[in-house]
This record gives C-alpha cells, structure tokens and sequence, in this order.
C-alpha cells in the first residue's frame, strides 16, 4: 500500500509500505478515504513541531470503511464508515482513571509521536473506531476530528445558548469552536488579522468579526456586550501576548479557554485572576468528543463542507502543502483523498 511519509524536514515521499494485518481480537482495520491537513503536520514538515520524530507518517484526521475486524470487536463491521480518534493513552494513569485520557501522562498522537493515518490501511484498536450512521461523504469523514477539537473547546467552557463569546483567531480550529457555539445557541465573535478569514467566519455564521489591525477591539466588545465585557474568551492564537490580552478583556467571573503548547511564559498578575474570579481552562486535544461530532455532522448541526477549502489526491501531497505554504490567507482546511 502506499503511505504519505515526512523523512526529514521539508522532504515529504509517497513511500509502499506492508498491508496492515490482523494480530489482536480488537483489531480494526480501515481503508482511509480521506484525511485533512493540519498546522501539526506543517509544522512536521517545516522541522518545527517539536513532538515528532523523523521518518513519520502524517495525518491525524484520518477516516474511511472498515474492511476487517477482530472476532471480539461488536462497534463496527466490515463496511461501515468510520472515523478514528488519534489519541493513543496508557489507561492506566490519574487522568485516564478519571476519564480524561487525552492528558494521559504518557499521551501520544497518531501522525506525530507514532505513525498515523495518512496510508491506503490502517489498523487501529477497536475503541479508538467512532462509526458513523448515515452513508456520509467519504471525502468528509477525515473532518471529524477538528471539530472534536472545537467541542471540546466547548464542553471544557460549558457554552450555552446564553453565552457570548469572543474567539481570538478565525483559523480552523477557531472555525470549528465558533461552529459548535453557534450550533449551541451562542452568539460569537471572532477576531483575526486576516481578512479572507474574517469573511468566511461570517459566512459561517459568526454574529460579529473584528480585523483588529483596523478596529478597536475593546470598543467592538463593549458594543457587542452592552458594556457588560466577553464572558467567554477562547484564545487560539496562543501566543504569550493573546493570553495576556485574553485575561485584560474577559468580564468578572468569566471563562478563559487556552489551547495553546508554547512554553514561553506569558505577564500576568495574580490580582488580575483573583479580582475578577476568572475561571482559567486548559483544554487540549478531545476526549469523548467524537460521537458528539458525527452526530452533529449527520443531523447538519455541523457543515465541515464549509470548512474544507479544497481536496488533492494523496499522490499530489506535495501540491497540497505548497498551497498551504504560499496562500495561509485562502486556506482553512485542506482534504486528502486515498483513490487512485
């Protein structure tokens, strides 16, 4: 079969790899349909995700039909499409005891710690399998992963229908949490310095969106809130300075949602925290968030046909990250499709 492999910095191969086979009674194997390109795996290609190692093969947002199951495996069937969960956890530490295996002490990810799912095959466990319901695009299946990131953005926030919130950052992850807050009721605005971005947020459905090079934000804000301040700020620029501005702007009592891995360290004052009782929330990855996904790609609560900007055969990879590489501007999320 092949497989799309990054051997070193800025040298992606379509390399042949062994057919995945069966070796344990939860074993599933998919052949993958479609998958999307994220920041993660640029950052695999540019030598700048610090998490990776080389030779890997990319891709986290993978989906497809299951061919071959093991004899103990009753989610799913030959047949049935899927989409799978990259999130590989030991089960055994404080945080997967209590449910939250996507900070697993010992955490990898499929398509950067280990190989992913960027191949004709894969073969994952069972549990990992989330099966969709209706014959859904397969060009689309690949897609549920983002969005997972952008429910658990939600969930970790409890966003309701009473919420009003301010996204910092209107690239796919942003797109993806803004979708899903609108979908809950939310009203939404997004910020970004990109104009192209900022007009397909609209599109999408955010209530307000700021260019913040050319407008007040805290005015805007203000406007937007009558004066009351943003109750819910989620910052996906994750620089030092956005978490900094993210805790000045959000209201007392409101929520901060940082999905940021940078270890540079970010100045602000305990008093700041305190004085207003600001509830500061990590939220990384996602944890039971796919069937929550499927669903709502099935009952149309999300459009992921929104979110992809365009799709390559698997055999024009390299087409696919100069475009990502040339127009960041034009691009919220690119599809990969495994048809010859």
């Amino acid at each position: 079969m092949k497989a799309i492999k990054v051997t070193e910095p800025f040298k992606i191969e379509i390399v042949d790899m062994e057919m995945p086979v069966m070796e344990k009674d939860d074993d599933v194997i998919i052949r993958i349909t479609s998958g999307g390109i994220c920041g993660s795996d640029i950052g695999i290609y540019n030598g700048t995700n610090s998490l990776a190692t080389y030779p890997r093969i990319i891709g986290h947002e993978f989906g497809g039909i299951v061919t071959q199951t093991g004899k103990k495996v009753t989610k799913v069937k030959a047949g049935d499409k899927v989409a799978v969960d990259p999130v590989v956890s030991c089960g055994a530490c404080y945080a997967c005891k209590i449910g939250r295996y996507n900070v697993c002490s010992t955490l990898e990810v499929r398509g950067v710690h280990r190989d992913g799912g960027f191949s004709e095959y894969v073969k994952v466990d069972e549990a990992d399998v989330h099966k969709f319901h209706t014959d859904f695009e397969d060009r689309l299946l690949g897609l549920v992963e983002p969005y997972t990131i952008g429910m658990q953005i939600n969930n970790r926030a409890a966003i309701t229908k009473e919420d009003r919130v301010l996204i910092m950052g209107a690239g796919p992850i942003g797109i993806c949490a803004m979708q899903v807050a609108i979908g809950r009721g939310a009203k939404v605005m997004m910020t970004d310095l990109v104009k192209e971005r900022l007009s397909k947020a609209r599109e999408m459905g955010a209530s307000e969106t700021v260019c913040i090079t050319e407008e007040d934000l805290a005015h805007r804000i203000a406007e937007f809130t009558d004066g009351e301040g943003i109750p819910v700020v989620i910052d996906t620029v994750c620089t030092p300075a956005s978490l900094e501005q993210s805790v000045h702007m959000v209201c007392p009592a409101g929520r901060v949602i940082v999905i940021g891995l940078k270890n540079e360290p970010s100045q602000i004052t305990m008093a700041e925290i305190t004085k207003k009782e600001v509830t500061m929330i990590g939220s990384r990855l996602s944890c039971n968030c796919f069937d929550q996904v499927i669903e709502a790609f099935e009952q149309g609560g999300l459009q992921p046909q929104l979110l992809k900007t365009a799709e390559f055969n698997y055999k024009e990879i390299q087409k696919a990250f100069d475009l990502i590489q040339e127009q960041p501007q034009n691009v919220l999320k690119i599809v990969v499709t495994f048809e010859d």
